[in-house]
């Protein structure tokens, strides 16, 4: 099996059980806040998240614990970093997803069952990614990222523990051990997530995926005598990747982060059949539609300075227990919150 029949086949897998349990964790603090008129699932969406963080941390770290990947190499873990660029970025992720009223990973599921107002999101997004990485917005970038520079010498929480004399098993206990017990502990204390089949079963799949995806980059980085980036799921990269490749496929190569977002697209089509629950949707009115854009600009651009998304960062980042990952979970989730109140009430 190729790297990107891999991809392609994680994203199928990824797509599927976020259609059926409705995987979003904009879902859940729409929840959180009462905002949320959609009464199908009992279940609130931001416990299923914790559940996916849960399976995600433990499956990961118990990965590099025996030694399979080697997180201090993944993409998202970085020793140097501008932490105010960081946390903008996340704030205005989280601004952006709150107007588009779903993120990135959310966006290509909701597509894929017919919702127009999703293209418009991927389309703003991948072009303001793209834009930020290598077009007009890079110097801006550039700018932000040159800002409150932070440079450590270990960049995850086990490195350092493992540095003050800790060993592999206790740091094992002490930085994976305590954060899962805490996060299952909120997922299935009380009784909602566990009366939802569709979403305990979803979380669990997607949590496994992102130390699948570990594993996986692993693998044919070793395998391979081209280097493959350590890299787990992440929807703002590739979008704009997959964009790219839509305009200059002559001389470029499918990458293993736009075969994913080819595959989300599939499973989530496939499981909007199974379920049918697709149906077209469009924009009621012009306002919607430039929420809808605006948001998804936020959302590129934002997500290039905060390195990550609700997944990106908020699964994959926060289960190699890199530093650099909470300042833009803070970010996402405080941007949010601060826009939330300001929607109507609605579901998707």
């Amino acid at each position: 099996m190729t790297l990107l029949w891999a991809g392609f086949l994680i994203g199928c897998v990824f797509g599927a059980a976020a259609r059926l349990g409705r995987f979003c964790l904009l879902r859940g603090l729409r929840q959180s806040l009462g905002l949320d008129n959609d009464q199908r699932s009992g279940a609130p969406a931001l416990q299923a998240f914790a559940l996916a963080l849960a399976v995600a941390l433990l499956a990961s770290q118990w990965l590099a614990f025996n030694k399979q990947i080697d997180l201090t190499t993944a993409q998202v873990v970085r020793s140097s970093f501008s932490w105010p660029a960081v946390l903008f970025g996340g704030l205005l992720f989280g601004c952006g997803m709150t107007l588009a009223r779903s993120c990135g990973a959310r966006s290509l599921v909701l597509l894929a069952g017919g919702n127009l107002r999703s293209l418009v999101t991927l389309l703003c997004l991948g072009l303001a990614a793209q834009a930020t990485l290598t077009g007009v917005l890079a110097p801006v970038r550039q700018s932000l990222v040159s800002t409150g520079a932070l440079s450590l010498e270990h960049a995850t929480l086990p490195a350092r523990l493992l540095v003050h004399g800790l060993s592999p098993v206790a740091t094992l206990v002490i930085a994976t051990g305590l954060p899962v017990i805490a996060l299952l502990a909120y997922a299935l204390w009380k009784p909602e997530l566990r009366k939802s089949a569709s979403q305990w079963t979803a979380a669990l799949v997607i949590g496994a995926l992102v130390a699948a995806c570990w594993w996986v980059t692993s693998y044919f980085n070793f395998e391979s005598f081209e280097p493959v980036p350590l890299t787990s799921l992440s929807f703002i990269g590739p979008v704009a990747e997959g964009l790219l490749y839509l305009q200059t496929a002559v001389g470029r190569e499918l990458a293993f982060g736009p075969a994913m977002v080819v595959g989300t697209l599939v499973g989530a089509f496939a499981m909007a059949q199974i379920t049918r629950t697709a149906r077209w949707e469009g924009f009621d009115s012009p306002s919607r539609m430039i929420a809808s854009a605006m948001g998804g600009l936020l959302m590129g651009f934002g997500g290039v300075l905060a390195v990550g998304c609700t997944i990106g960062q908020g699964l994959s980042g926060l289960s190699t227990l890199a530093f650099a990952s909470l300042p833009a979970v803070t970010g996402i989730v405080v941007g949010a919150l601060a826009t939330l109140p300001f929607q109507t009430r609605h579901s998707d």
